[in-house]
């Protein structure tokens, strides 16, 4: 095995298991603990690990999805139809409200209009992983605050989908030379047969997890092997993952639906026990890695232009859930607790970015200073 990775393995844990619990101990939220963390040992201040942490953020994803996976599991249908209201209505409301006000103040800065718009959307995210993660933690979940900001997080994480479908159709030159993604099979497919695909795509994991997923698992189960059923676990979700990455969409995505599709199954709390441990692991890994890739050495070079942006899609952000929250009559600690803790970008953003830069919408250079504003 390459010593260099067991080193890299090292300083990874190492630095989770050092600065984590100084930030339980401050009162901190763990994420902000794994952030520091992957700050502190990242190639900008003690260089520990190498590059710019591009390969570690790769690896650290499949903590998204996941939780995703998870999140799709935990979601009990009666209780999905019961918040339908707030995630089509404040999930909407948030998202076009943000991306609408974005788009019209990066067109005042003299960006092109498809630039705007792609920029807009991936800047109206929000972080499921940090928000979710935080919230369970403070145990605030179960609040009107927690309830809402999982509608809004979950209508996003939805309108992933479409966003990545109609991104090609704003800059028609990109597609000659690029397609869905760089990775996809389907690079360089007229726009209408990259949508059909990823529709097919996503139609084909609902009927899997109807029809073959359950009966696979029955079928290992018997076995009666508990590291049998966990290996299961994550081939259905690496599968569905893989499927994703193979159209041009965010694995994160698939499996949340897998996850949805599975949650009426007998073999719910299985796979949630099962997949929870490597869940919180590759979670950690993520928010580590994040903190490893801020790229300080473009902070330092345009500060103005980053921190200005950074501070005001903040501020908008905060403006436009408080009033959503007001709309919808949440008490005042409740709307603050919401709106603050929605008001950044999320992980998402990183996926929407630079798919708008391989098929040409956003150039390289504005590209990584926008990833170094979302970090």
């Amino acid at each position: 095995m390459n010593s260099d990775f067991l080193i890299q393995a090292l300083v990874f844990i190492g630095a989770a298991i050092v600065f984590v619990p100084i930030a339980k101990k401050l009162k901190l939220s763990s994420v902000l603990g794994y952030l520091i963390a992957g700050i502190i040992i990242g190639p900008f201040v003690l260089g520990l690990v190498g590059g710019e942490g591009s390969d570690i953020m790769h690896a650290a994803e499949f903590g998204v999805v996941l939780m995703l996976f998870l999140i799709g599991l935990e979601l009990d249908p009666k209780k999905f139809w019961e918040m339908r209201k707030a995630i089509t209505g404040m999930g909407t409301m948030q998202m076009a409200g943000t991306s609408v006000l974005l788009f019209f103040i990066f067109m005042a800065i003299g960006w092109s209009w498809q630039t705007s718009v792609a920029v807009a959307l991936a800047f109206s995210m929000s972080s499921t992983a940090i928000v979710l993660q935080t919230l369970k933690e403070k145990q605030l979940l179960r609040t009107s605050a927690g309830e809402s900001s999982f509608s809004v997080l979950l209508f996003q994480d939805i309108a992933v989908i479409p966003i990545l479908a109609l991104l090609p159709l704003l800059e028609t030159a990109g597609l000659k030379n690029s397609g869905v993604t760089g990775g996809s099979l389907f690079a360089g497919q007229p726009a209408w047969l990259q949508i059909l695909i990823i529709l097919l795509a996503v139609i084909s994991i609902l009927i899997a997890g109807k029809f073959l997923a359950v009966p696979f698992l029955r079928f290992v189960s018997r076995a009666g092997l508990r590291e049998l059923f966990t290996a299961s676990s994550l081939f259905i979700v690496i599968g569905v993952a893989a499927l994703m990455q193979l159209v041009g969409l965010s694995p994160a995505l698939g499996t949340f639906v897998a996850g949805v599709v599975l949650a009426n199954s007998e073999f719910r709390h299985e796979l949630e026990s099962d997949i929870d441990p490597f869940k919180g692991l590759l979670l950690g890994l993520f928010f580590l890695s994040v903190g490893s890739t801020i790229n300080f050495d473009l902070i330092i070079s345009d500060p103005e232009f980053i921190i200005t942006i950074a501070l005001v899609v903040i501020a908008l952000k905060f403006a436009v859930l408080f009033a959503i929250g007001k709309f919808f009559k949440l008490s005042q600690d409740q709307n603050f607790l919401f709106a603050f803790g929605l008001s950044q970008i999320g992980e998402f953003a990183f996926v929407l970015l630079s798919f708008s830069n391989q098929i040409n919408i956003i150039d390289k250079e504005l590209n990584s200073k926008l990833l170094a504003i979302v970090a």
